[in-house]
């Protein structure tokens, strides 16, 4: 459908739109935005093991608008593993995120009964994922054929299908460009939105760390990755002794409580008995040889001295038995860390 074959076409009672949010900034004033505008907003929040919905709860509450979260974590790992415009820094998909995201809210349309999707997005805002090339490539991937809105940026973009059928009037949309803020907080403060995150720091991928665990957990396990194998990423210490055996070293005992409560039927783990220590957790089990190794980097990282042999638990199961670990150096540890 070509946008400039579509004609003023009024629609009988009230337009109703589908927002996009992650829980910022800029999803929060694209809805408010709309309601001004008179349209009826509901608000999206997609879910994965990468990013929640916290924050777009909070802000939701704050602004008076409905949302419902929608978990996408399936087909959002299949995309994550091949994406058509690869990552940005770490592992974040940006381009290909969006595209998927908006595909999908675009398949909700006829079951929410609205009529088009919006968006957040801020032209220039991000060099890579917010230029005109890359919001034209979400249009095209989205097959949403114009009806997705930009309002921040509504007037320095194309007409869309949604303007051009006199749902929204175009010169009520906002020109905001470029990576100042300035714009946004003042309309914040115009909307009496009294708290907002700070940018860009919602999304797992975009962190180092875990960015550098996910891609570890790819490659060795490749299609084989549990969701609980995801959540994991964002505890502990990761040590990976071979091309089959990863262990992860909680940090504190909610770490250590988190890593039981995540463990798989074939994952083995470590405790020290005597002493203080954390939990030492092989999710997909523990060479024979390595019961040892695994038991001396419990011990490592237990509260026992130099000198003290440390008795540690080791539990398979509903079976246990105990080994003996020796306390060493942790920088010993430093080449098996992801």
């Amino acid at each position: 459908m070509q946008l400039n074959a579509i004609h003023h076409t009024p629609k009988a009672g009230r337009i109703k739109a589908l927002g996009l949010t992650s829980g910022g900034l800029d999803s929060t004033l694209a809805a408010l935005v709309m309601k001004r505008l008179g349209i009826e907003v509901l608000q999206i929040c997609f879910t994965t093991p990468f990013f929640s919905d916290e924050n777009a709860r909070r802000m939701a509450a704050q602004a008076g608008l409905d949302l419902e979260s929608v978990d996408i974590t399936n087909a959002h790992m299949r995309m994550l593993r091949s994406p058509k415009y690869g990552y940005g820094r770490h592992m974040n998909p940006c381009i290909d995120c969006h595209t998927l995201m908006v595909r999908l809210a675009g398949e909700l349309l006829a079951e929410k009964k609205a009529d088009f999707v919006f968006t957040g997005e801020v032209l220039g805002q991000r060099p890579m994922s917010q230029n005109r090339q890359s919001l034209a490539a979400v249009n095209r991937g989205s097959g949403l054929n114009g009806l997705l809105v930009r309002p921040l940026s509504g007037r320095l973009l194309d007409p869309t299908a949604a303007e051009l059928k006199g749902w929204i009037d175009r010169e009520q949309l906002l020109e905001f460009q470029g990576r100042s803020r300035k714009p946004q907080m003042r309309l914040a403060e115009e909307l009496n939105l009294k708290w907002y995150p700070a940018p860009a720091g919602g999304c797992l991928l975009t962190q180092e760390v875990f960015a550098r665990r996910l891609k570890d957990l790819f490659h060795y396990q490749g299609e084989d990755v549990d969701t609980s194998e995801i959540e994991l990423l964002k505890l502990g210490r990761h040590l990976r002794f071979n091309d089959r055996v990863k262990v992860v070293v909680g940090r504190n005992e909610s770490e250590n409580d988190r890593m039981l409560a995540l463990r798989l039927p074939q994952s083995v783990v470590l405790g020290t008995v005597d002493i203080p220590g954390p939990l030492v957790v092989a999710f997909r089990g523990l060479d024979q040889e390595l019961f040892g190794k695994a038991a001396d980097l419990c011990a490592t990282y237990s509260d026992a001295s130099r000198t003290e042999a440390v008795r540690v638990e080791v539990r398979i199961g509903s079976t246990s038995q105990w080994i003996q670990g020796t306390r060493g150096d942790r920088d010993s540890y430093g080449e098996f860390l992801i």
